[in-house]
């Protein structure tokens, strides 16, 4: 990743997470204690008109794999 790219990400996560105090923490929470074979983790987006798109995956084994690979990238 291009160390511009990356410090860019950063100040724009920094900004998302003064807007959305809440949410971080409810992520922590959730990967300390929910992520695990067998969960079903489910994403509801609401536009601005009311049309709603819903879906949801179990996680498997193999997503839980690449959850170990990307939480041991964070360093």
């Amino acid at each position: 990743m291009n160390p511009m790219d990356l410090m860019k990400f950063k100040e724009r996560l920094s900004i998302f997470e003064q807007q959305h105090p809440r949410f971080p923490a409810f992520i922590r929470e959730v990967n300390e204690n929910a992520v695990m074979t067998g969960t079903v983790a489910e994403v509801k987006i609401t536009t601005p008109d009311g049309r709603e798109y819903i879906s949801n995956i179990r996680l498997t084994e193999e997503d839980m794999e690449t959850i170990r690979l990307m939480r041991g990238l964070r360093g």
